[in-house]
């Protein structure tokens, strides 16, 4: 069973949450989930356990507890919903074009 593990401090790693979890059943993976551009933990990871029951006795004795400084939650993780249209992005303006929109005190 896969279990997601949110509100974790930044100085928690994969092999603490594998320790953590260790305790109540065989850890598949742990891992923290970093940021690519700032290199940053995001405060949450992921942790695969190999029976689901130890990984519900895990989600029953670890999740609104302490670690390292914060009160984390674990949960059953849930696969991502399907897009179901395109990704929405931010457009920038390009500063050399005109700005449209803007009318001042004007009143028309």
């Amino acid at each position: 069973m896969n279990l997601f593990v949110a509100r974790l401090s930044p100085g928690t790693t994969g092999q603490d949450l594998e320790e953590l979890f260790g305790e109540f059943g065989e850890v598949v993976s742990a891992k923290v989930i970093f940021d690519k551009e700032t290199g940053n933990s995001k405060g949450y990871g992921f942790v695969e356990m190999k029976d689901d029951d130890q990984a519900k006795t895990a989600i029953i004795a670890l999740n609104d507890t302490e670690v390292d400084g914060k009160q984390i939650v674990v949960k059953e993780a849930r696969p991502r919903e399907e897009q179901s249209g395109p990704r929405k992005s931010i457009q920038r303006r390009n500063d050399s074009a005109p700005h449209r929109g803007y009318f001042g005190n004007r009143r028309y």
